[in-house]
């Protein structure tokens, strides 16, 4: 692969945040975020109260990189087959025929993801680790890039499904938009004013090229120290006498690969320490459970996190 040569931010990958942000006013750190964890070829869950802009938010993504754009409402009822596909009989070729289900597509909304039965929420596993799904012995892939945005509302509980540890290690970061301040919520009034901005969004790229950039993410320079200290990082969320459970090796190479993305879409082509601290909470707190009696003294997985981040040593060039 060719060596990458950057000085500031790749001039698609900037167009790609300005166009979101035309839609979403004053998230501009979650869409970096965001637009990180494609780059990475990671999957996002999306924790937050209703109306803050979570569907408008992959919704934009969606229409800026051109790809195709698929929305599955999680219910209570919903199917397996319903999510990845069922195989029909033909009655004219006697034979069954496979119909794709809406994971075929480059963007997928798994909205309210934690209102469905954990069976129905297992049929993401294989196509978020795989890029593919298998129904009656059957694998069939799925389109590049693969890109699945979850959304769940944290304030509900009653009638929902708590994602299990296995479902939530497969998402690379989880993130929060949070409510808009007195002078960004005037400004989204005066802009959806008229007309709704998101039908006037016209895309920057093509999926053809965002899979381009994907590729070129993998290219971004990390030092033997800097990984050492994502390990380091990882290695003491396991031994942590307030923690039950820990980061799993998998959640290692995702700040691995997400310290690489976001390198890249600030301009650089390499990882320093401070990609990596500013992406521990984000990737990290989704993967760790507090020990109950740790919980009933006050301990919270991001106290854990910030002591644990003083403590592990920086390393310097």
């Amino acid at each position: 692969m060719n060596p990458i040569k950057l000085e500031q931010t790749h001039p698609s990958v900037l167009k790609l945040i300005d166009n979101i942000e035309k839609v979403l006013i004053g998230k501009r750190s979650v869409i970096e975020m965001m637009v990180a964890a494609v780059l990475a070829n990671g999957h996002v869950l999306l924790e937050d109260v209703p109306g803050v802009g979570k569907t408008m938010l992959v919704r934009a993504l969606a229409k800026s990189v051109g790809g195709e754009f698929k929305r599955i409402q999680f219910t209570p009822d919903l199917l397996p087959t319903d999510v990845t596909g069922v195989a029909i009989f033909n009655q004219r070729s006697l034979e069954f025929e496979f119909r794709q289900g809406p994971l075929f597509a480059n963007v997928i909304l798994a909205d309210e993801i934690n209102r469905t039965s954990p069976k129905t929420q297992s049929s993401l596993l294989e196509a978020m680790e795989e890029r593919s799904v298998t129904v009656d012995g059957v694998t069939y892939r799925l389109p590049e890039p693969f890109f699945v945005m979850a959304t769940q509302n944290p304030l509900e509980y009653e009638g929902t499904f708590p994602l299990p540890e296995a479902q939530l290690d497969r998402f690379l970061m989880q993130l929060r938009l949070g409510y808009p301040s007195v002078d960004e919520e005037m400004r989204m009034l005066s802009r959806f004013s008229d007309a709704n901005p998101l039908d006037q969004l016209e895309s920057v790229m093509t999926a053809e090229e965002l899979a381009q950039l994907q590729q070129q993410v993998s290219a971004v320079k990390i030092s033997e120290g800097v990984k050492e200290y994502i390990v380091r990082l990882c290695h003491r969320t396991r031994d942590h006498h307030h923690v039950y459970l820990g980061v799993s090796p998998r959640g290692s190479l995702a700040l691995y690969r997400a310290s690489q993305a976001l390198a890249f879409v600030r301009g650089r082509e390499y990882v320093i320490p401070d990609d990596v601290k500013e992406l521990v909470p984000l990737i990290f707190a989704h993967r760790m459970m507090v020990k109950p009696e740790s919980r009933l003294e006050g301990s919270t997985v991001e106290r854990i996190l910030t002591a644990i981040l003083s403590e592990t040593r920086v390393p310097v060039s």
